[in-house]
């Protein structure tokens, strides 16, 4: 009998034990998966916020080249000739120039984005046919 008892004290134990340690690695896990959980979100905010200023970047780099097309827009006005073919070709070429730049300035690559989209949900298999082309031509130019 003391045997039995000695046995089911060994058990008991044993049990109390396994109980203990089962907790403390629920406990574990559980603290592991919050500070996974928050180097995750922490993680998350740093990209958004990455993204966030490549994209502020991206449009003071396109509202740069607008004013840099008027700029330019500008010179060919001033150095061109005022009249003849040379003339009008200059004041064409000038006015192309400031009608890209307004609409690189108040559009930006947002809107350039959305005009894209817009062309290509018009004109789908045009677009399939420029993506195949370019698709080829890069192809070629990498395998040199």
């Amino acid at each position: 009998m003391a045997n039995s008892t000695n046995v089911n004290d060994v058990k008991n134990k044993v049990q109390g034990a396994a109980n203990k340690a089962g907790e403390q690695a629920k406990d574990l896990a559980s603290s592991v998966s919050e500070r996974a959980s928050d180097v995750a979100h922490d993680l998350g905010q740093a990209g958004r916020s990455a993204v966030s200023g490549a994209g502020h970047m991206a449009e003071n780099a396109t509202a740069k080249v607008g004013e840099g097309m008027k700029t330019l827009a500008q010179s060919v006005r001033e150095y061109s000739p005022g009249s003849g073919t040379l003339g009008t070709a200059a004041s064409t070429v000038a006015d192309s120039l400031e009608s890209g730049a307004s609409y690189l300035q108040k559009e930006g690559l947002s809107g350039m984005a959305d005009d894209l989209s817009g062309v290509i949900k018009r004109n789908p298999i045009p677009a399939v046919l420029v993506g195949i082309g370019l698709g080829f031509l890069l192809a070629r130019v990498t395998r040199s």
